[in-house]
């Protein structure tokens, strides 16, 4: 959270998953290079900066589309999703060098606009082996761009969380293009097994991880409550590990239990931020602290300490012996309960 805007914003933790990235890239490129150039010599230059560029860009997707569901089945990949913005900026720049190079190479040398080229060099759009497969490459780098181009908090918070949020949900559509972009690519100009292999592998993974994050949710979303004159019975305080909590559905909210300091406070459990879970955060200094970006806020009130002005909804709690109550309504956001003493 900050109270201005400032073009780059690194602390030592982003600094040091920043030069791994910088390094991986790098590491990559020499390696792909020197193993083409063992193989294939009379590669050019240009189609070794296409490829090598390219086949980057994707692997970095992968990744990218992986730690998500990673993060959410192991809490060991959150300092990855903490840094994943800085992660897709630097695989845009991969796949842009890829477009341009290719751009410069297929389309710069006519005498029409290379953009224009794109779209028109190849107008076999019926067809499915021979559809113009740069095209799809090109929207995909369209998508690329945006995404990244907003990735600074100053988009997401003048754009609003949920239009942020669903802007860029369209790396999805960008993968589907890519996917497509390099089958399409592989059959028409070269056929490789290995690219099509690593393109397979790789759609099955991210689809898997993602399968198995959702049925986790689900199992969340799934879990009983008794209810006893309105209120919800949720579970015996010893489930709940102490500055964590326990994350439940309540009349369709996601709710989260925190047990702090010998007391317990529950709040919504989605971060004002990035759409967070909090509930699979901490308590640190006294705060519940969001997994994916550090943004904190105050169990017994669910507001972000001053000067910051985040709010989430709050929610009544009661114990009898060991056993946890919730009441289903929810308060304003950013409205005091008593915490419930344990």
């Amino acid at each position: 959270m900050a109270l201005d805007y400032k073009l780059v914003l690194w602390n030592p933790f982003k600094k040091q998953y920043d030069k791994i990235i910088a390094i991986g890239m790098i590491l990559y490129i020499i390696l792909f290079a020197a193993i083409t150039l063992v193989f294939n010599s009379e590669t050019s230059i240009e189609t070794l900066i296409i490829r090598s560029f390219g086949s980057l860009a994707i692997i970095m997707l992968h990744i990218i589309l992986a730690i998500g569901p990673l993060s959410r089945l192991n809490s060991g990949f959150l300092p990855i999703l903490y840094n994943r913005r800085h992660l897709g900026v630097s695989m845009f720049l991969a796949a842009f060098i890829h477009g341009g190079f290719s751009t410069f190479q297929f389309h710069a040398l006519g005498d029409v606009n290379p953009i224009y080229s794109i779209f028109t060099s190849n107008m076999d759009y019926g067809s499915l082996t021979n559809f113009p497969f740069q095209v799809l490459g090109f929207l995909a780098l369209l998508i690329l761009f945006v995404m990244a181009s907003t990735s600074h908090d100053f988009f997401l918070a003048n754009l609003s969380a949920k239009v942020w949020k669903r802007l860029h949900m369209m790396v999805y559509l960008a993968y589907a293009l890519i996917i497509a972009h390099v089958f399409l690519g592989a059959f028409q100009q070269e056929t490789s097994l290995f690219t099509i292999g690593f393109m397979i592998i790789g759609s099955i993974t991210v689809t898997s991880l993602h399968l198995i994050a959702a049925f986790k949710e689900r199992k969340v979303d799934s879990i009983k409550t008794e209810v006893n004159e309105g209120w919800l019975k949720v579970c015996d305080v010893n489930e709940i590990e102490d500055d964590r909590a326990k994350i439940f559905t309540v009349d369709k909210e996601r709710v989260a239990i925190f047990k702090y300091e010998g007391k317990l406070s529950a709040i919504h459990n989605v971060c004002k931020h990035q759409g967070g879970p909090l509930g699979e955060g901490k308590i640190i200094d006294g705060c519940v602290t969001c997994p994916w970006h550090g943004y904190q806020y105050l169990p017994n009130n669910g507001q972000s300490p001053p000067p910051y002005t985040e709010k989430v909804a709050t929610y009544a709690l009661k114990l009898e012996g060991s056993t946890v109550y919730i009441n289903p309504e929810a308060f304003e956001e950013g409205t005091e309960v008593e915490p419930c003493n344990i």
